[in-house]
């Protein structure tokens, strides 16, 4: 159950990827850089807190997330530019996201040394 989050969070981004034409409503649009930061900063959150309550998690544990995170942010761009007819993988969303997932690994750091201090 812990990584529940993670899994529907997981599921729920490649289905927005892989959507065709999908309709924003200009209230909610945000910079699609920002957006795909966005996006990846809680993909990271939601697997690398579990890890956090479970195992002892050293660098590589949060290396081993942050590439995983990022490398599943690539396959999206690379399933948008070949297997959609109206998306296009961007480069420049593979830096957003990894960029995301490095900013939400350094909020799981910082709140798991928090409540380690306790």
């Amino acid at each position: 159950m812990a990584f529940l989050p993670a899994v529907v969070l997981t599921v729920g981004i490649a289905v927005l990827s892989l959507w065709e034409n999908p309709q924003v409503p200009p209230s909610l649009q945000l910079s699609d850089k920002i957006m795909h930061g966005l996006m990846y900063t809680f993909l990271a959150m939601t697997w690398m807190w579990p890890l956090t309550r479970i195992v002892r998690t050293r660098a590589f544990t949060y290396l081993y997330v942050f590439l995983s995170v990022t490398l599943y942010g690539a396959l999206m761009e690379i399933l948008q530019r070949f297997c959609t007819l109206t998306r296009s993988g961007e480069m420049a969303d593979i830096y957003a996201d990894a960029l995301g997932a490095l900013l939400g690994l350094l909020v799981v750091y910082i709140l798991a040394k928090m409540s380690n201090n306790k």
